[in-house]
């Protein structure tokens, strides 16, 4: 799913679409989430968050230092109540990959370090992309 804004975004908004997404579906869903989309994630309420079987978050955002993203602070540090995979970058402009470590122990997360893959996006040289492919096939 997209979000509508991506300029100004607002976690209240983003949760709510999110959440409102899965608990449309009949069936658990796993969730394939990238940058703010993965801290968005780790914002769900009970109810949505009951509702994944599994999550692939890549390339997380860091929140707490990009002002622009500052409606998606505090990012929570508490466990998933699903399995996790999260893949980040040695040299992620937009989070440092300590920080990614410290979401990943937080949350519970399988933590993939990827060496100087930029923000794991197509601006980073990625298309298709078979690890991505596989570890969302774990889940």
């Amino acid at each position: 799913m997209q979000q509508d804004d991506w300029i100004t975004p607002s976690r209240n908004a983003w949760v709510a679409s999110i959440a409102r997404t899965i608990l449309e579906q009949p069936e658990p869903v796993v969730i394939a989430a990238h940058s703010l989309g993965s801290i968005a994630t780790t914002h769900l309420p009970a109810e949505a968050a009951n509702h994944i079987k599994g999550a692939l978050l890549v390339a997380p955002a860091d929140p707490e230092r990009r002002g622009v993203l500052a409606d998606f602070a505090p990012v929570p540090y508490q466990p998933l109540p699903y399995r996790s995979i999260l893949v980040a970058s040695s040299n992620d402009p937009y989070c440092p990959v300590r920080t990614a470590g410290a979401y990943a122990r937080a949350w519970g997360s399988e933590f993939v370090r990827l060496q100087n893959a930029g923000h794991i996006n197509v601006e980073a040289g990625f298309g298709e992309w078979p690890l991505g492919l596989a570890s969302l096939q774990s889940l």
